[in-house]
């Protein structure tokens, strides 16, 4: 238990920093593609060729650098522990990036922002005193078929849909990009050939394709967000697609447990965790869509 919460702890860190790293990157792109008068599309919503060059500024890799490291560690965490605690505990990457886009960002924080980040805060530490034992992850190759085909169809529809709606498409791309990691660490849960290692089998699975899709998937979609809104407001709907759908499936299909008699503190925890980091945005600066934000102040005399 203990090494599971402490790799959920690694993977939030190394998301959250990740996240500010391709924010910077991503708005500093699209301020460039801004001033050259190229970028968007005719819905006003970047570009391919817009979020292409976003993806390879040094800060942008820097955080996708963090992001493999933070799945690696989730990846292991969702093996440790129920889903409804790591997805959870790794949703606290809106708190590191809702602090650290204070100094890298340039970003205020409201007092119901701080708040919201103590309820946050609170839920966590009731969900570790929570949870009780993982389930075994075992299920019928129906369930990794039927991931397959869910990460395919939420990718197709959705990438027509984010572009149509242009520059009010955060929210909802932030939201598709959680579903889609959602989709991975349940994928990551139920994967065949991991333990005891057996490369046919991890080859042979489905799900090892669905985690692919959805992984690519969810960069994509937090990339656009990022270019478009607020860093908290795409980073908390990635929080609430990412924490809700994995834990009831957790929960509900894969045998995770809360410890005896601690059910409704559990479950208080659990939404108090994902309603505390939707706030975090709800309460943040609002961002106006096409509109960069300044570049963050320089420090030193260079």
């Amino acid at each position: 238990m203990f090494i599971g919460l402490l790799t959920a702890v690694g993977a939030s860190a190394c998301y959250g920093s990740g996240s500010v790293l391709q924010a910077l990157g991503a708005r500093r792109s699209a301020a460039r593609e801004s001033a050259a008068g190229a970028g968007a599309t005719e819905y006003g919503g970047p570009s391919l060729s817009s979020t292409a060059k976003a993806v390879v500024t040094w800060e942008f890799i820097a955080g996708t650098v963090l992001d493999a490291a933070g799945f690696a560690l989730g990846a292991l965490s969702a093996k440790l522990v129920p889903l409804f605690l790591s997805q959870t505990v790794i949703s606290a990457n809106l708190v590191i990036t809702a602090v650290l886009g204070i100094w890298v960002l340039g970003i205020r924080l409201v007092r119901p922002e701080w708040i919201s980040i103590g309820v946050v805060c609170a839920a966590l530490v009731l969900l570790a005193g929570t949870a009780g034992h993982e389930g075994a992850g075992h299920v019928a190759i129906d369930w990794h078929w039927g991931l397959l085909a869910v990460s395919v169809l939420l990718v197709v529809a959705a990438l027509p849909i984010v572009r149509l709606m242009g520059p009010r498409a955060a929210i909802p791309a932030g939201l598709l990009s959680g579903l889609c990691f959602g989709a991975v660490g349940v994928g990551v849960r139920i994967l065949n050939g991991t333990d005891p290692f057996a490369w046919r089998d991890l080859l042979g699975d489905p799900a090892l394709y669905a985690i692919a899709i959805a992984g690519l998937g969810g960069m994509y979609f937090h990339t656009l967000a990022l270019q478009i809104g607020s860093i908290n407001g795409a980073t908390a709907a990635l929080v609430a697609g990412e924490t809700v759908v994995p834990g009831i499936i957790g929960v509900l299909w894969l045998g995770d447990t809360a410890r005896e008699g601690m059910a409704v503190p559990a479950s208080i925890g659990f939404v108090l965790a994902v309603v505390g980091a939707v706030a975090v945005a709800w309460y943040g600066n609002p961002h106006v869509p096409g509109v960069p934000e300044p570049e963050p102040a320089r420090t030193g005399g260079g």
